[in-house]
């Protein structure tokens, strides 16, 4: 709870909670209820601008762009999780193995890691979709795979500073397996570091799913997307120009809540900061005798 606390207080934590929240809530709610149907199209209500009940007006089939924004959200919330996960199992997977296995399987996966992290996310989301076609599943799965990678390279040598400390060594002096030694002191203490890429991370399986939606081969057409959404109207941008807004300010508001939530996961979370507490304490379990 004191977490969640000093998390609030954060003005960019409360701004990061604020936008996640109300887009997982749109994305919630548009399971069971929108303003209009997504996918009903009325050629008499065509580019309406905002008004009521079209609160953000129609597009160029007369569908109301409001609904599509709410339903497009389940597709950024189901991407972002998606690839969250995949990133987080295989770029723990991946530091683990190359932070506290044999000398020759460290350098092995260090190399491994140096070469995949090479290629950028969205380079790897484009090959892939271009050989087993656009879906949200093969999105979820490069940028995890893509970001994951990353997410090891980088908590890995966290990982193996962290491995030497004190508290490790007492840890194993009293009988702790390696196993137990990760889960209870190594990974609550890379904690910071791992929320900040996979923030970072979830927050580029926003825009790679846009961008990819955007050039067709993210979302089907038939499933709403803001990418596929900001694909249609873009091509009316000079004579309708605030239908394009709204996917495009959706878009760059969500990944900016998610950044800057996890800024200030880091900053709450992180048991090294002394500003968090007049007496800042580090993450020293105690010793069994």
């Amino acid at each position: 709870m004191s977490t969640l606390r000093r998390l609030w207080r954060s003005g960019t934590g409360r701004f990061g909670i604020l936008v996640v929240g109300l887009i997982a809530l749109a994305a919630l709610v548009s399971l069971v209820w929108t303003p209009f149907d997504p996918a009903s199209v009325d050629a008499r209500s065509r580019w309406f601008g905002p008004s009521w009940p079209h609160l953000l007006g129609t597009d160029g089939n007369g569908r109301d762009i409001l609904s599509l924004l709410m339903a497009g959200a389940q597709t950024t919330v189901v991407v972002a999780v998606g690839a969250g996960v995949v990133a987080s199992l295989l770029g723990i997977a991946l530091a683990t193995l190359g932070a506290l296995t044999a000398r020759w399987v460290r350098e092995s996966i260090a190399v491994l890691v140096d070469i995949l992290v090479a290629f950028p996310v969205l380079i790897i989301a484009m090959m892939i979709t271009a050989v087993w076609g656009g879906s949200l599943a093969v999105v979820i799965w490069s940028v995890g795979i893509g970001f994951g990678v990353t997410i090891a390279r980088v908590t890995r040598p966290e990982l193996r500073r962290v491995l030497h400390s004190d508290f490790v060594l007492a840890g194993r002096a009293s009988g702790l397996t390696p196993a137990q030694n990760l889960l209870r002191h190594l990974l609550p203490n890379v904690a910071p570091v791992f929320i900040v890429q996979l923030s970072w991370g979830m927050a580029v399986a926003v825009l790679a799913e846009a961008g990819l939606s955007y050039l067709g081969f993210g979302a089907p057409l038939t499933q709403p997307s803001w990418g596929v959404l900001l694909s249609d109207l873009q091509a009316y941008i000079a004579v309708h120009p605030l239908a394009v807004v709204w996917p495009g300010l959706a878009i760059t508001v969500t990944v900016l809540g998610l950044n800057l939530l996890g800024d200030a996961l880091r900053d709450a979370a992180d048991p090294t900061l002394a500003e968090r507490t007049p007496q800042a304490r580090t993450h020293v379990p105690g010793v069994v005798a």
